[in-house]
């Protein structure tokens, strides 16, 4: 083999890698997933006071369970069922600073604790939390921080205990939203019952204890309008 063509190879080795890790990255994340809507979005509509919901299954579900909710044309549902924080990180910038919202409300870390893509340190997850909000805020977007949702157990992953661990990261979400100017959502409270879990039957499924059902989602909404509006005024 010519040296010059042995020293095209060896070129070419990091390109090939770089474009391999990107195309794993993108199926990590399933960045396409919205595409379609993102696109529709950017060529038919104006975004007034768009209010992007980035988010989980928890998120994905609330569309279909309360679609009123989302005849608001100013509300834009992004949740993906499964995602955990890394992958909501990869996908931020097309799903949600592509949108030119006024305002982002990040609902995560329930899949995180689950271990959906592995072990995640509480302090990882904070942190990526952190970063989308901090990615929104360096774009003018405005940021609400949502407490993850009780929980005792996920039916899917059994056996994890992950109440202490959704307390102590809420704690840290509403300290570092207050000391940031954030708006903190805080469903948390507004839904827990006296054994750190979602009620039962009030708010969630007896065989499901994680995503709300439609008295769940009414609770949320009343919650989410006032934050929303709260982070509009400002």
């Amino acid at each position: 083999m010519k040296l010059k063509h042995l020293l095209l190879i060896v070129f070419l080795i990091p390109i090939v890698n770089q474009e391999i890790n990107a195309q794993n990255w993108s199926e990590f994340a399933n960045t396409g997933y919205y595409a379609k809507a993102n696109l529709e979005l950017e060529l038919h509509s104006k975004a007034e006071n768009r209010v992007v919901f980035m988010g989980n299954s928890i998120t994905e579900g609330w569309v279909n369970m309360r679609p009123e909710f989302f005849k608001n044309r100013d509300y834009i549902n992004r949740g993906i069922g499964g995602q955990t924080t890394p992958q909501m990180l990869l996908r931020f910038r097309p799903d949600v600073v592509d949108l030119n919202p006024k305002v982002v409300l990040i609902l995560a870390g329930t899949n995180d604790i689950a271990g959906n893509t592995g072990f995640t340190s509480l302090e990882t997850i904070i942190g990526n939390i952190k970063s989308m909000a901090e990615i929104a805020n360096a774009n003018g977007i405005k940021v609400i921080i949502s407490s993850i949702l009780p929980a005792v157990e996920y039916l899917w992953k059994p056996g994890l205990n992950p109440a202490p661990k959704i307390v102590s990261i809420n704690k840290e979400l509403k300290m570092y939203a207050e000391k940031n100017n954030f708006i903190y959502l805080d469903y948390f409270s507004a839904m827990v019952d006296d054994n750190y879990g979602l009620k039962v039957p009030d708010y969630t499924a007896a065989d499901d204890l994680v995503h709300p059902n439609k008295t769940g989602y009414l609770v949320m909404e009343k919650l989410a309008e006032k934050a929303i509006d709260n982070a509009l005024s400002q």
